[in-house]
């Protein structure tokens, strides 16, 4: 796993605090499933940090998926993380379309909180 600093760091920390709140609670509730996040800093597949976000659970942990198969990985480049989580954006989905259709933006705490 890559020690290098990025900006999405920041954005999984305020998740987990989100998460936490009723309206994070309510997610966790509506979504159920596990996604696996790999944040490269300039070129997806290189020095790769890989979080997961578990809407079984309510956690967010930062490594690679230990309970088996994640529903969904998303493989984003830093900038486009920032980007897909205010609303915008592009990224590489594997694993399963429907669970990835689940992933939206209002699994992230609202601008205003960022």
């Amino acid at each position: 796993m890559a020690t290098t600093e990025l900006k999405s760091d920041n954005l999984f920390e305020m998740m987990k605090i989100h998460l936490a709140s009723d309206a994070g609670k309510e997610l966790i509730k509506n979504i159920g499933l596990v996604y696996q996040i790999n944040i490269a800093p300039k070129k997806i597949g290189f020095d790769e940090v890989s979080y997961i976000v578990d809407l079984k659970k309510g956690e967010v942990t930062k490594g690679k998926y230990e309970g088996g198969k994640p529903d969904a990985t998303f493989s984003f480049m830093d900038d486009d993380f920032i980007k897909v989580a205010t609303g915008k954006g592009a990224m590489k989905i594997k694993g399963s379309l429907s669970a990835a259709q689940k992933f939206t933006p209002d699994i992230f705490p609202k601008p205003a909180k960022m």
